[in-house]
């Protein structure tokens, strides 16, 4: 049945099932709605089978993962304030630093078939492949099934969503959210559904209780949407937007309500602020400290990026972000004008062009936050843009295609391949190592394709659909080879990375993913001066350390011997296996006592050590900093505090508190060498210093013994 909505001159002919035709509502399991062609459905099952195999493919050699997640889940599958607050331990000492939904569904997981890492990690692929196939059903009902397989195709084989619904942080469950919203908010346009439009910001107040104000960044492209192409009045359409507002406050509002209003006493600290607050940690820390750089208690950022690498309007396409995301975010903008000229004189609700105005404004919105925030940014989270990028692309190259006797339509089509080829030449030199020979193929296949497109119009139909095989084979490839690539190697730790190593330059700021020639340390060029930003945390036992280096002692750690985050060598780099750590399914011969980005990794020896007479006490341990205290809670099964939160920097315990907790026995072991930078308090970047106040007081009252490398307190040793 043809819509009587006013359709786009250049989609509007009935033989093509773009944004003109409502689907069919009739289904068969093979064949689809009766009105697909008999290839539809056999390639969307196969797209979904395939996205399947590449995200589940050997997930269990990536162990715990991001074990800071990992840990939080355990204590969540042991108790259900735990669960419900998203504690790192099951004693409730303090939570993660962000909001717990993510956790939630891991731990159901876990309750239900056990710990381990494919527990934890299932979940997060079947999140993936959930959002290829929504994606595909949100596209095709506006621009055709083809548009829809090939938006499918973009955005499961991008190396950065590849990693991230193969690991544990909050941003697969995320990403699926907001899928879920777009695909609502098109069902609102279609009728015009108050009910549509109120589940859209359902999805979001969700999203936020995932990643917090992350989730809003879609929430313009949702309103521009619908108050353009909505059919009911302006009027109406203001009004059904504030409720959709009220929808997003509701459905996320009352978890803050309940943590905020909940005495201090009753629940766990709040990690990642400073004063015990939600709401704080919400506008702070998570919110518009990302966007100034102004977060208290991290350990990089600042204005301009700081460490976190250089802001502006090329960060996407830099070293550290050009492999993960940006393969076809050239084509999509190409597209994405050339779409918007192509509908500019169709009428106000004309669904072309109200889908490109969604899936537009998310993706060009979402990028200029991500490129231009002068606080922590992590090259994974652009993954939030790679649903947008497909459906751009997938929707533009299904329009230009259908155009191309438009002159304008076809040269933007054969711009969109080409620059995509070079574009993909250029990303695979960066790796020159990696596949040498795909680099010229690409650029070669490209090519051709592209000057073959004002050629198709003469040609037979099958030799044209040669020639748009090859396009689409020569701008996936590049990302295919990476995201093969990404799903063969494990990634564990807090800065995981897609794709082969990569050398800096060629285009935009910013050198390799840590720094010219490979993945490791923090993103972007480093932190100035090669060390942390603003020098070593002061106030550890051992001596401080000048501007730039190492801390000359890392809490706990009397001998002054400073160690590098991510192990006792400094070695360990974001996206590899940490030789020794405690992982499913094996035992390592070694300890290590963990870092800033990665968790310990825990002996036999001292793993025997912290469970004898767990029983006994409410913490097994404490150590600086929620990773290193991870590695040790997932190795022995028991609470272990993470003294000073994520980054040692949050002022939980007070010296005061751990005092007391140790006079009344409820911590057995203080493990030294912890990766907290607490002590920064003084600097622009502020934060508690307790950590480095309970350290020093544990080293000077207590002996110390070395098991397997780490240095162990027994805090009842009288």
């Amino acid at each position: 049945m043809t819509s009587t909505l006013p359709a786009s001159p250049a989609v509007g002919r009935p033989d093509e099932p773009l944004a003109a035709r409502r689907p069919s509502r009739r289904y068969a399991f093979l064949r689809g709605r009766v009105d697909d062609a008999p290839w539809v459905r056999p390639a969307l099952l196969a797209l979904l089978v395939l996205t399947g195999v590449l995200y589940l493919w050997g997930l269990g050699a990536s162990g715990w993962g991001n074990a800071f997640y990992s840990a939080a889940v355990q204590a969540g599958s042991e108790s259900w304030k735990a669960f419900f607050y998203g504690s790192s331990d099951a004693a409730n000492s303090i939570t993660v630093d962000k909001t717990p939904a993510s956790l939630w569904v891991m731990a159901l997981s876990v309750r239900l078939f056990g710990l381990s890492s494919w527990s934890i990690l299932v979940p997060q692929a079947l999140m993936g492949v959930a959002t290829v196939g929504l994606l595909f059903a949100t596209v095709r009902r506006w621009y055709g099934p083809a548009a829809g397989l090939i938006a499918g195709a973009v955005s499961a084989l991008t190396p950065i969503a590849v990693l991230m619904f193969r690991f544990n942080n909050p941003d697969a469950l995320l990403v699926l959210l907001m899928v879920a919203g777009a695909y609502a908010t098109v069902r609102a346009v279609e009728n015009g559904s108050t009910r549509w439009l109120a589940l859209a910001g359902v999805f979001v107040g969700f999203g936020f209780l995932t990643k917090m104000l992350q989730a809003l960044l879609v929430v313009p492209a949702y309103a521009l949407a619908y108050l353009i192409a909505g059919p009911p009045r302006l009027g109406k359409r203001i009004g059904q937007l504030l409720l959709a507002g009220l929808a997003v406050v509701g459905s996320a509002g009352w978890y803050l309500a309940i943590v905020e209003l909940v005495p201090a006493s009753m629940r766990p600290y709040i990690g990642g602020s400073q004063h015990n607050s939600l709401l704080e940690l919400t506008l702070g820390y998570n919110g518009l400290g990302r966007l100034n750089g102004n977060e208290t208690g991290s350990v990089g950022g600042g204005g301009g990026g700081g460490g976190w690498g250089e802001t502006g309007l090329l960060r996407m396409f830099d070293a550290s972000q050009g492999g993960q995301i940006s393969w076809l975010l050239p084509a999509a903008l190409v597209v994405l004008v050339a779409g918007l000229v192509l509908t500019l004189r169709a009428g106000r609700t004309d669904r072309s062009r109200a889908g490109l105005l969604l899936w537009g404004a998310w993706l060009v919105g979402t990028a200029l936050v991500f490129s231009l925030m002068q606080g922590i940014f992590h090259a994974y989270y652009t993954v939030a843009l790679a649903p947008a990028v497909g459906a751009v692309t997938g929707m533009g190259a299904v329009l230009l295609w259908r155009a191309r006797r438009n002159p304008f339509a076809a040269v933007a089509l054969a711009a969109a391949i080409g620059v995509t080829a070079w574009w993909s030449w250029h990303l695979l030199g960066r790796s020159p190592d990696f596949v040498p020979w795909l680099r010229w193929a690409v650029l070669i296949a490209g090519g051709v394709a592209a000057l073959g497109v004002p050629a198709t119009l003469r040609l037979p139909a099958r030799v044209a659909a040669v020639f748009a095989g090859v396009a689409l084979g020569a701008v996936l490839a590049g990302p295919a080879a990476y995201a093969v690539q990404t799903a063969s190697e494990p990634h564990t730790g807090s800065i995981p990375s897609a794709g082969p190593a990569t050398t800096g330059g060629g285009f935009g700021p910013g050198g390799g993913r840590g720094g010219p020639g490979g993945r490791g340390g923090f993103p972007g060029a480093g932190f100035p001066d090669g060390g942390f930003p603003g020098g070593a945390p002061g106030g550890f036992p051992g001596g401080g350390a000048a501007p730039g280096n190492l801390p000359g002692g890392l809490p706990g750690d009397p001998s002054g011997g400073g160690t590098a985050p991510g192990g006792p060598t400094g070695t360990t780099q974001p996206g590899t296996t940490q030789p020794g750590t405690a992982q499913p399914g094996g035992t390592p011969t070694g300890g290590g006592r963990g870092g800033l980005l990665d968790a310990a990794s825990v002996s036999d020896r001292l793993k025997a050590l912290l469970d004898a007479d767990a029983g006994r006490y409410t913490w097994v341990a404490a150590a600086v900093g929620s990773q290193s205290a991870s590695g040790y809670q997932l190795a022995t099964g028991d609470p272990v505090m993470a003294v000073g939160g994520f980054n040692g920097s949050d002022p939980s315990p007070t010296l005061a508190q751990f005092q007391r907790y140790v006079a009344d026995g409820k911590i057995h072991y203080f493990i030294g060498g912890g990766g907290g930078f607490g002590g920064r308090g003084g600097t622009s970047t502020g934060g508690s210093s307790y950590s480095s106040q309970i350290a020093a007081w544990v080293a000077a009252t207590y002996p110390a013994q070395t098991v397997d490398g780490v240095t162990l307190y027994d805090l009842t040793a009288q």
